[in-house]
């Protein structure tokens, strides 16, 4: 028995050609699927708050310089995932090089990594639905949308949406891969929407001071949001599924990071041009924008953005965690 056996890259591409996994997607969905993970709730709240805390208006450079650290990473898993076109991501990737020990702490990192993103995901999904059914006069009884150690039973709704997903992967990934791209489309309007109102009355002298806190506070920024690139890893599990792994990967994962890198920059570059960076230590920045520009529908705005983009990274952390699997 070897425990650093390695398994060839042509020993996995005659796997693949024997599954039962169908090779559905093209670059663009890939491209939605990474969208679907990177942009989640944290460019409706992490900018304001590291906005404030850390960076001030050179968040914009903080955003920039934590994308070219991914974008690295991103290249690296793109080159690994058009050589090694299968489901296991980072796990097929240390067992054709390093060898079957090391591959088995990944893949066993792997179903931790997801399991326990989509677990934290489902319950902030919950939190928010929750939040959301008050505001209209529902609410729930903590009973049944808390954990026992809040001193519920069971968070039905975080239950519930990942039932709900679990059946549509069960389904197929073209299934997945629709609803992923309404998902997105629902957030991404989102964003636009917020950008379409709030972006005309942009005051330049708000970015004075641009870096307040010094470079060292633009690299704590960076350290900060780069947590709003997590999820990058796992587009590269559907290699397997795509048409094209050695176009496609590349192509999706890059563009991805690229399409999330400029949104992430725009909203913060329309936040802190807007109101004083000071002002946006709270929750909900871009409805707090909203509401000092007159629009009073900036809580419904953020929620939606937040629903859908929770409902993305969920979907698509399941989907890696399956594919890891």
């Amino acid at each position: 028995m070897n425990i650093f056996r390695t398994k060839s890259i042509a020993e996995y591409k005659a796997d693949a050609h024997q599954s039962h996994l169908k090779r559905a997607m093209g670059s663009l969905d890939v491209t939605l699927l990474g969208i679907g993970v990177i942009v989640g709730t944290g460019i409706f709240v992490l900018t304001g708050v590291a906005a404030a805390k850390y960076a001030g208006p050179a968040l914009m450079l903080s955003f920039l310089f934590a994308s070219i650290a991914c974008g690295f990473v991103s290249m690296a898993y793109s080159e690994l995932a058009s050589m090694v076109p299968v489901a296991g991501s980072a796990y097929a990737y240390a067992y054709t090089s390093v060898g079957e020990f090391f591959a088995w702490l990944v893949g066993w990192n792997l179903v931790l990594e997801y399991s326990v993103g989509a677990s934290a995901v489902a319950g902030g999904w919950s939190a928010y639905v929750v939040g959301l059914l008050k505001t209209a006069g529902i609410e729930l009884p903590a009973t049944w949308t808390s954990v026992p150690a809040d001193g519920g039973i069971v968070n039905l709704p975080a239950v519930l949406i990942t039932l709900f997903l679990t059946f549509l992967l069960v389904r197929g990934v073209r299934e997945s891969v629709t609803v992923n791209k309404v998902l997105v489309g629902v957030k991404l309007a989102a964003i636009f929407l917020f950008l379409f109102l709030a972006a005309p009355s942009v005051d330049p002298t708000n970015w004075e001071p641009f870096m307040p806190f010094g470079f060292s506070g633009v690299s704590a920024g960076a350290a900060v949001i780069v947590f709003a690139y997590l999820g990058v890893d796992s587009i590269a599990t559907a290699a397997e599924e795509t048409k094209n792994p050695a176009h496609d990967m590349p192509t999706g994962i890059i563009a991805s990071l690229l399409i999330c890198t400029v949104l992430y920059i725009a909203v913060t570059a329309v936040m802190t041009g807007n109101v004083p960076y000071t002002e946006l230590d709270n929750a909900e920045p871009v409805a707090f924008v909203l509401r000092q520009l007159g629009y009073r529908f900036g809580s419904a705005l953020v929620g939606t953005g937040a629903i859908a983009g929770l409902t993305t990274v969920l979907l698509v952390m399941m989907y890696a965690q399956t594919r890891a699997f």
